[in-house]
């Protein structure tokens, strides 16, 4: 490769920085391949096209290896510098997606050499087949000059070779019959009108009208076309637009049209015409014969001679039912006169005519029938009959029944309906069975073993969602070395399914079509499965020099980023985690929490247990005050229940001297009322009892556990009662945490030791906790515990800071801390739905699900029910699309600007963030129906020109977010509840939501 071509492309690219190629995302998972699974592109605006065909190609084994080995005549250097360029370009592009480590590429410098072939690209996006149809024109020159050979003369030159085949059309035109041969790369077909390919297919290649002169001479114009020639990578371009006249713009097709993984192209060969014509022909008769049939059937499932049609075994069941319903308040045994007779049909007659009016079809055939039975009865006969009159109009069956019908004329109508019925359900069945075999042998038709030697298998289909004038590419590429579909879908390459490929690629249910499908030969198919069985270094290493060479720089050029990178983040203040740190500006210490020492932070689960154990011992030995007067060095300052933030502080001896000071002789009692404990006297003064810690629910257990504890205490001491009291508050906790939790209810809320227990936190962590509650200053309401919180004090202080893991215990705490923000986040944001503030809902929403995400990486039970978020988010997201999609239609400015406000500030981001997780079902249909809503904007009539304009520009971030860079603004600042009042809340809101009422809580 020269280096003159080079140099300048190399030198831009090497100046690029690390922010450019993977943003500022934090993890090496979202920067860095994976083994050998494929690299995504990253999208620089606009250019999901590029990356949907070169990824297709790219995967075609001899394509590849068409442009690594790619070389020219450095005489062609001066007039071809572009071609040439573009191939350069084109083979370092495809060089680092061979050998990268990167987990996506830039194709920027290929790109950049395209732009001057597309008008206006910076602001629209390109269609697939112009940028596929020049994309192959470039590459189509660039190898003609590489092969050296006559211009004119193609037949050497490896594109050609690979994606260019030829046709042959016959036909006759005003009486002259004509036939000529074409090339094509790309072959275009129709989509409306047809239900698959291969009709698609066989509506290309037959073309046909009749003439008013030839219509009596039954002679056809008939245009065909037949393949001579199949190239190895056969490409359909799908018309999926068409130009609407009355609107003066282009439409899309959104119509179904189904493709299989396998087409077997026989029929379409030239050498197949005889066999296929005489199959044609066979075809046109059997589609007329079954056109007869259906016509046939039609004409007895819609019977009848006025508007409304019905089937006609429906309707004869329907008389049979009539004529064997019996009038209520019949008479089976009277005999009446013949003047009676004549009165009852005069009522009959008359009642008829007053309630059915113009009688129906079914009507006439049972008076019909009744008229000619009661002709060809005698009059004695009719004398004699037994009848059945019907009574007053307030006794008549609340369903219609014959008036009068005896017994034989029943039994004739009864034996002529059944066996009419059962004929023409005969009938209708043999039509149905008719049909269904002509329509097998139409779908077998073309079945023939010898209409099967030519398959070609679907390689990449490239799908277009949006509307004619906007919207989004990627493509399907079937794997072969992996046996599966992948999704390549700018920077983001997943593993696929065929379910998946034909939902979004079929079309007729969403915005989302096929638009160019790309098969490929048996023989190309057995290629690239062997090819795909090399290994990826095995392919680097058969690189030119100067490419392997390239790789290296660019790898090199990877390590140093992350060099850069690692050093970036160890510069950072430490925090509990980049999702703590981000969402919450407060992770810092606030005014209302206090710090847990140190030394706290040094406890292991057998230093507990040997604490506890040397309690008892001194206190056999000793006893109480032997126990009480041993030296204390300094009393730790003690964070609040529930509260887990942690900052070192130095020791303040002389502070706490004075606190003991202040609580022995200058305090003073007074009654506290405990919920679930009752009334309480305590002892309260400047640095003791602390109301709000009090009233929290780990501090109303650690008081009835000191109360259940107190016989212990008064028989054994206060080492001994601290034992009791310490097993009887485990297993309380223990208790609760085994508990099925409710709706309404969690008990991980109430206390920090349940969230530990159900996520089966290490034992000494869990003990050490628990023991620092009997520390807690607060317990100065009595002399008992007050004692009882002395040793507990003194017995972490007997436990050293050698051998626990300080980490370990900081991060449990940390992940308590951030699982209550969750929850604050969450009934916040609920609060806000149930009071219509969507906006402020919204982003509470977006950042406790942020966060909760974090907690359940390390299990099911470390984070809130992750349902709940994404329910009531996506909720927040529909109606604020509503808000937003009605303020923007309504052609006023301010109420334009605040719509598109809202799309840009919260929507937008939000779909974005969404697409980063695992998106569910229900999440990928709420953002299809948002993204239908602004789409179906398109081309409005009574939509101003300008805000078709703003459309345009709103649609491609809305439809394509691979590149964008999602800022949320941040929720205000907040202040965990107490674990009192977030209980309390918690089952507020829980309740109110299940119940859908509104909710204040206070």
């Amino acid at each position: 490769i020269p280096q003159e071509v080079h140099s300048p492309e190399s030198k831009n690219r090497s100046k690029r920085k690390r922010c450019e190629v993977w943003g500022e995302n934090s993890k090496q998972s979202d920067w860095k391949r994976v083994g050998d699974w494929p690299v995504g592109m990253k999208n620089i605006g606009n250019t999901c096209w590029f990356s949907a065909v070169i990824q297709s190609l790219f995967q075609l084994p001899q394509f590849r290896r068409l442009v690594l080995s790619y070389s020219f005549p450095p005489s062609a250097l001066e007039s071809c510098r572009t071609n040439i360029a573009f191939m350069q370009e084109l083979q370092c592009l495809f060089a680092l997606m061979l050998g990268t480590r990167r987990k996506f590429v830039d194709p920027s410098a290929a790109l950049e050499l395209l732009r001057d072939a597309f008008k206006s690209t910076e602001e629209q996006q390109q269609d697939v087949s112009e940028f596929t149809h020049k994309l192959l024109d470039w590459l189509e020159d660039a190898f003609q000059l590489a092969v050296n050979v006559n211009p004119g003369d193609k037949s050497e030159n490896p594109m050609v070779q690979l994606f260019y085949g030829t046709f042959l059309t016959e036909g006759v035109h005003e009486g002259n019959t004509f036939s000529k041969i074409e090339t094509f790369g790309q072959y275009p077909l129709q989509v409306n009108g047809y239900r698959n390919l291969n009709e698609c297919l066989e509506g290309a290649m037959v073309e046909g009208e009749m003439d008013e002169e030839t219509a009596s001479q039954s002679v056809k114009y008939v245009q065909e076309r037949w393949f001579t020639k199949l190239p190895p990578v056969l490409t359909f371009e799908l018309s999926r637009f068409e130009f609407n006249q009355s609107l003066g713009q282009p439409e899309k097709i959104h119509t179904k049209l189904e493709f299989p993984q396998t087409i077997y192209m026989d029929r379409y060969l030239y050498c197949s015409k005889e066999l296929i014509q005489t199959k044609r022909e066979e075809m046109k008769k059997l589609k007329e014969k079954m056109l007869i049939l259906q016509q046939k059937l039609e004409r007895y499932m819609k019977y009848g001679s006025g508007p409304a049609r019905f089937p006609l075994p429906d309707m004869l069941q329907y008389v049979l039912e009539f004529v064997t319903t019996k009038p209520a308040g019949a008479v089976s045994s009277a005999c009446v006169s013949s003047t009676e007779d004549s009165q009852m049909m005069d009522r009959q007659s008359q009642g008829e005519s007053l309630i059915l009016g113009t009688p129906s079809q079914p009507d006439r055939l049972v008076n019909g029938s009744k008229t000619a039975l009661l002709a060809n009865s005698s009059p004695q006969q009719q004398l004699n009959t037994p009848l059945q009159p019907s009574g007053p109009p307030a006794e008549i069956s609340d369903c219609p029944a014959p008036h009068v019908a005896s017994e034989e004329e029943m039994n004739l109508v009864t034996t002529c309906l059944q066996r009419w019925r059962k004929e023409i359900e005969q009938d209708v069945r043999d039509l149905k069975e008719s049909i269904a075999r002509i329509s097998l042998s139409i779908d077998e038709m073309y079945s023939d073993p010898h209409l099967q030697q030519v398959p070609y298998h679907l390689h990449a289909v490239l799908v277009h969602e949006g509307q004619a004038n906007a919207g989004h590419y990627w493509a399907f590429v079937y794997d072969q070395s992996r046996k599966s579909w992948l999704k390549y879908n700018d920077i983001s390459v997943t593993e696929s399914s065929w379910e998946e490929l034909e939902r979004d690629s079929f079309g007729g249910l969403r915005n989302a079509s096929a638009y160019c499908l790309m098969y490929i030969s048996d023989k190309v198919s057995h290629v690239a499965a062997g090819s795909e069985l090399m290994q990826l270094q095995e392919e680097v290493e058969a690189l030119p020099p100067e490419l392997r060479r390239y790789i290296q720089e660019d790898n090199w050029r990877l390590e140093q980023e992350a060099e850069e990178w690692e050093e970036e983040q160890s510069c950072k203040i430490p925090s509990t985690s980049s999702e703590s740190q981000e969402l919450s500006p407060e992770s810092g210490l606030g005014d209302s929490l206090r710090s847990l020492s140190s030394e706290h932070a040094m406890i292991a689960k057998e230093q507990t247990a040997k604490a506890i154990a040397n309690a008892a011992d001194v206190y056999e030995k000793k006893g109480v005050e032997a126990a009480l007067c041993e030296p204390k060095e300094v009393e730790p300052m003690k964070a609040q229940p529930g509260e887990t933030a942690f900052t070192v502080q130095a020791e303040q001896p002389q502070d706490v001297k004075e606190t003991e000071s202040a609580a022995q002789s200058s305090s003073q009692i007074s009654e506290v009322e405990i919920p679930s404990v009752g009334k309480v006297p305590v002892r309260s003064d400047a640095d003791g009892y602390n109301e709000e810690v009090m009233l929290s629910p780990a501090m109303q257990g650690v008081i009835l556990a000191i109360a259940k504890a107190r016989q212990t205490f008064d028989r054994d001491g206060s080492e001994a009662g601290l034992v009791k009291a310490f097993h009887e508050e485990y297993s309380r906790l223990y208790l609760l945490s085994k508990e099925t939790p409710t709706p309404q209810n969690d008990a991980r809320l109430q206390h920090v030791l349940i969230y530990f227990l159900q996520n089966d936190a290490p034992q000494q962590i869990v003990e050490r906790t628990l023991l620092e509650q009997f520390a807690d200053k607060n317990l100065s309401y009595d002399e008992r515990s007050i004692s009882i919180m002395k040793v507990a004090r003194d017995k972490l202080k007997e436990i050293g800071p050698d051998e626990v893991n300080m980490e370990e215990y900081k991060k449990w705490h940390e992940d308590y801390s951030l699982f209550r923000k969750v929850s604050v986040y969450l009934l916040t944001g609920l609060e806000l739905y149930q009071n219509r503030k969507y906006k402020e809902s919204l982003t509470y929403l977006i950042y406790a699900y942020q966060s909760n995400t974090a907690l359940l990486k390390k299990g099911a039970n470390r984070g809130v029910n992750e349902s709940l978020i994404t329910l009531y988010r996506r909720k927040c997201l529909l109606k604020l699309n509503e808000v937003a999609s009605s303020l923007f239609v309504s052609c006023e400015e301010a109420d334009v600007a605040e719509g598109i406000s809202i799309l840009n500030e919260l929507i937008i981001p939000c779909v974005h963030l969404i697409n980063n997780f695992d998106i569910s079902r229900e999440d990928m249909d709420a953002i299809e129906v948002m993204r239908n809503c602004w789409c179906s904007y398109l081309g409005r009539e009574d939509m101003d020109a300008s805000l078709q304009i703003r459309l345009g520009e709103l649609l491609p971030r809305l439809l394509d977010g691979s590149t964008e860079v999602v800022i949320l603004k941040e929720p205000p600042k907040i202040r965990p509840n107490s674990p009192y009042d977030l209980c309390s809340r918690f089952a507020a809101v829980m309740e109110s939501i299940h119940d859908a009422s509104t909710v204040t809580v206070k």
